[in-house]
């Protein structure tokens, strides 16, 4: 059953009733830094639980916790996740980060500049895809396959919606806090 959604707009109207609803953004902490709604936590996709939830002063297990990322899609997956272990009440903020800041609402704009893991998983897919082009036609044809190997990757995570290069870049040290 899909989550629960809710506009940024709606949202920022139901914070000005009631300022101490929890609203949490599961991107990267570098991505967190840079830009982020202002009324928001950041509790990266990887480690969200019902208990990093409570670690980060939402007590109230049947309350709402509003859920974005940049785009979407990692705000999707938290809120299965979340139901997964048991919490019910996610609601996925629609459109992100990115819809929050075209609704004009209020942001926090850090001095870094983090590049997003959308287009980390892109500049890493690409350089793969190039090593092996480059590889197969300098040392031996077989490094042909690095690439269709990148190239099934990148179908199987447009079809499925699991990336496991994201997944594994949001834990190198420099998406981390």
């Amino acid at each position: 059953m899909p989550s629960p959604q809710i506009s940024p707009a709606e949202l920022a109207a139901r914070l000005a009733q009631d300022s101490g609803l929890t609203v949490i953004d599961v991107r990267t902490p570098g991505e967190f830094a840079e830009l982020h709604a202002a009324p928001a936590k950041n509790i990266p996709l990887p480690d969200l639980t019902p208990s990093t939830l409570a670690d980060a002063g939402h007590h109230a297990p049947d309350a709402p916790v509003y859920v974005l990322c940049q785009s979407g899609a990692r705000a999707a997956k938290a809120c299965e996740r979340l139901a997964g272990a048991g919490f019910d009440h996610a609601v996925l903020v629609s459109g992100g980060t990115e819809a929050w800041v075209a609704a004009g609402l209020p942001v926090v704009r850090g001095a870094t500049r983090a590049i997003s893991l959308e287009r980390q998983v892109r500049i890493g897919a690409g350089a793969l895809v190039l090593l092996g082009v480059v590889l197969s036609q300098a040392l031996h044809p077989g490094f042909v396959w690095l690439s269709g190997f990148v190239g099934a990757g990148l179908v199987f995570a447009g079809a499925t919606g699991f990336c496991g290069m994201a997944l594994l870049l949001a834990k190198a040290p420099w998406n981390r806090a």
